[in-house]
């Protein structure tokens, strides 16, 4: 074989042809070969050229087992929004959606925001003057080089040196700024939607009323971050390339007219080659707006299936389920890191034809233009000692004066495929503001689980085919009244067609039934946190520091902080000094509940993670210890004694009972029926029963 390889080359030697042509010639189908391979596939798809499928029973192309489950997965979190929204990209919807975000950004015209604004803007314009005189001084300096004019070549240079220290400082003055400005858009965007996250529950709404944001967490987090410094980013992007055009076609034209030259046509031909250019690549750019925002939505599902585990981690421990949950993590990755090696490819051809008009077609155009006022002067100038000096000036400075300009068109193009990316995130962070304001206003979409029962219950559906809320809440009188109320899920299942109940102060209710009948759906409803679907429901006001009703859980929750927080909590260190409640009436709260124990161990200012340390008898007693420090009106008790003892539970309603505190139990404990006055029982068909509690 190589004695082969040896011969054909001595042919092709005698023939003419040296060592070093054929070794270019080789290199360059290696490198043709190798860039069709890479761009071969997706040009293909650019444009519409698909390939048959190999006949093969094992074909890459089809989804396994396992994807199939990934992608029905997320198109059942997808079709749980009850919507179908459109794909963000450059349209009528981004408009308005990234008028709405700015207005929340800059709310007024005279703010810090405009003021940061301002000063990015002086800076930008600063920073377009300095290149101009820069490219000036450069020119006058290779004048005085070709005239060998060493005094005024030295003072040329002294001040190019003095200049370039407030060039660097306006310089690093832009980083700065557009730093600051993303860190400010993205302040008023994460207190505006904190403001609307804390606001009538609506952090309880989104995840459990309302299925449209399924990752809540990572938009206020990740998307408004990246939406903030895209819009920062953005402005330095369109903003200085729009002041370098202009100032920079403005010298270039007055130095056309030095060298008595058209002004017309070189611009003319950079305006008809940059448009013509900027034309194809808006036809063949692929949809970067949609591809982005799919990419989101893979990396939140991604983040979702992490999430699950970490709530989830004892009960898969207990299954010893890891392979399973191993499988769906995998999974889900290995379709996150496929989009995105569809979208790098996708890149891949755009960036190869974008670098082809710009570093190549737009020079060429460039050469053209620079060339104009010295090929169209007459012979007579140009044999001319000054003239040949004055035209390496020019020469010099428009040179660098096109090099800033084409750096300008440059940004300005590459701006398109930012401005298609910021459409994706704009389309996340306004539908998260606007399904944030809608369930605030009562407006919920959630797939609807048993419709059968639905169709023929009384409940009034909108056009979307979702339940209106027709239900009215009155907060007036003493008593507790449902009149007519449906106890209906987030997922539109009717438990209890209609209910109707009165509970005055000092009837302690015991509610009983079977799982699933809808008793602590009531204490949602009455707490306001699931909306009243029919009927009227009256709830005494709250008065000066007591609390109308205060609902506690089977598994009560453990705030971070000390221990003097856990007992105060929903309350603040203010509200606790309002009310001048002192240390030895909480330790004395703690005493009624038998966690005396707890404060001698440790103070009331000792911070720990409380959730880990007290056991689960220790954290119902002291949510009872919050029951008692807020003395509400009305206490919703859920199992929440289940994992203390008879003896302390009983003087636990003892107590409550003596402190005025009217109490709703859900119980399966008949050692609590002593303490009630009246029951309230479902069946678990829809049915109930209210009476008074026999001796």
């Amino acid at each position: 074989m190589p004695t082969v390889a040896s011969r054909m080359l001595s042919e092709l030697e005698r023939r003419g042809l040296t060592r070093e042509r054929i070794s270019c010639v080789v290199v360059a189908l290696a490198l043709g070969a190798y860039t069709v391979k890479v761009a071969g596939g997706p040009l293909r798809r650019r444009l519409g050229i698909r390939t048959a499928p190999k006949a093969t029973p094992d074909n890459n192309n089809l989804p396994t087992d396992d994807e199939k489950a990934i992608i029905e997965a997320e198109r059942v979190l997808a079709s749980q929004s009850g919507v179908t929204s459109s794909q963000p990209g450059l349209n009528r919807e981004f408009i308005v959606q990234l008028i709405q975000l700015i207005r929340i950004m800059v709310p007024k015209v005279v703010c810090r925001e405009t003021a940061l604004l301002a000063a990015h803007t002086v800076c930008l314009v600063s920073r377009t003057f300095l290149s101009i005189t820069v490219a000036a001084m450069e020119g006058r300096m290779v004048k005085h080089i070709v005239q060998r004019d060493v005094r005024n070549f030295s003072l040329m240079l002294l001040q190019w040196l003095g200049i370039a220290v407030p060039a660097t400082f306006v310089n690093s003055m832009i980083r700065y700024l557009e730093n600051r400005l993303a860190l400010a858009f993205r302040t008023r965007l994460v207190r505006h939607a904190y403001r609307l996250y804390f606001s009538d529950q609506v952090y309880y709404r989104c995840s459990n009323l309302d299925s449209r944001i399924e990752n809540a967490d990572q938009r206020l987090t990740d998307d408004i971050a990246t939406f903030a410094s895209s819009v920062a980013h953005l402005y330095s992007h369109l903003t200085k390339p729009c002041f370098d055009l202009l100032l920079i076609g403005l010298a270039m034209a007055r130095s056309s007219q030095r060298m008595k030259a058209s002004v017309v046509s070189g611009p003319l031909l950079a305006f008809v080659v940059i448009s013509t250019t900027a034309h194809i690549l808006r036809i063949v750019s692929p949809k970067f707006g949609q591809l982005v925002a799919e990419e989101a939505n893979r990396y939140g599902y991604l983040r979702h299936i992490h999430s699950r585990i970490i709530t989830n981690a004892e009960e898969i421990a207990f299954y010893r389920g890891h392979r399973v949950e191993l499988a769906q993590l995998r999974e889900a990755y290995d379709r996150l890191t496929r989009h995105m090696n569809v979208i790098f490819e996708q890149r891949l051809w755009f960036v190869m034809l974008e670098q082809f008009f710009m570093k190549y077609v737009w020079s060429g155009t460039g050469m053209v233009m620079v060339s104009l006022p010295i090929l169209t002067t007459n012979r007579q100038q140009r044999d001319s000692g000054g003239g040949i000096s004055d035209r390496t000036q020019y020469l010099t400075t428009a040179r660098n004066l096109l090099i800033s300009g084409a750096d300008a068109i440059e940004r300005l193009m590459s701006s398109y495929k930012e401005i298609v990316a910021l459409a994706g995130y704009t389309h996340r962070v306004a539908d998260m503001f606007q399904v944030f304001s809608e369930t605030r206003r009562g407006r919920y979409t959630k797939v609807k689980v048993a419709e059968s029962r639905n169709s023929a219950l009384p409940l009034e559906y909108g056009p979307d085919g979702q339940p209106v809320v027709a239900g009215r809440v009155f907060i007036e009188g003493a008593s507790i009244c449902l009149s007519k109320v449906p106890i209906v899920t987030p997922n539109c299942d009717i438990v209890v067609p209609s209910l109707t109940v009165s509970i005055h102060p000092g009837q302690h209710v015991l509610i009983t039934g079977p799982n699933g009948c809808g008793k602590s759906s009531l204490f949602r409803i009455l707490s306001g946190l699931w909306p009243i679907y029919g009927g009227d429901l009256r709830i005494p006001p709250a008065l000066p520091d007591k609390p109308c009703m205060f609902y506690i859980p089977q598994r009560p929750y453990m705030s971070i902080g000390s221990l003097r927080d856990q007992i105060v909590y929903p309350d603040t260190r203010q509200d606790v000094a309002r009310k001048k409640v002192n240390e030895e009436q909480l330790r004395e709260i703690l005493r009624m509940v038998a966690l005396e124990h707890i404060v001698q161990r440790d103070n009331l200012d000792e911070v720990r993670d409380w959730k880990d340390i007290l056991s689960g008898g220790e954290k119902q007693r002291m949510a009872i210890a919050r029951l008692f420090y807020h003395r509400p009106q009305f206490a919703l008790l859920d199992e929440c004694t289940s994992a203390v003892s008879i003896d302390v539970e009983s003087s636990i309603y003892e107590l409550a009972k003596g402190m005025g505190i009217t109490l709703l139990t859900i119980t399966h404990r008949p050692t609590l029926r002593r303490f009630h006055t009246h029951l309230l029982e479902f069946d678990g068909q829809g049915g109930w029963i209210f009476q008074p509690l026999s001796s």
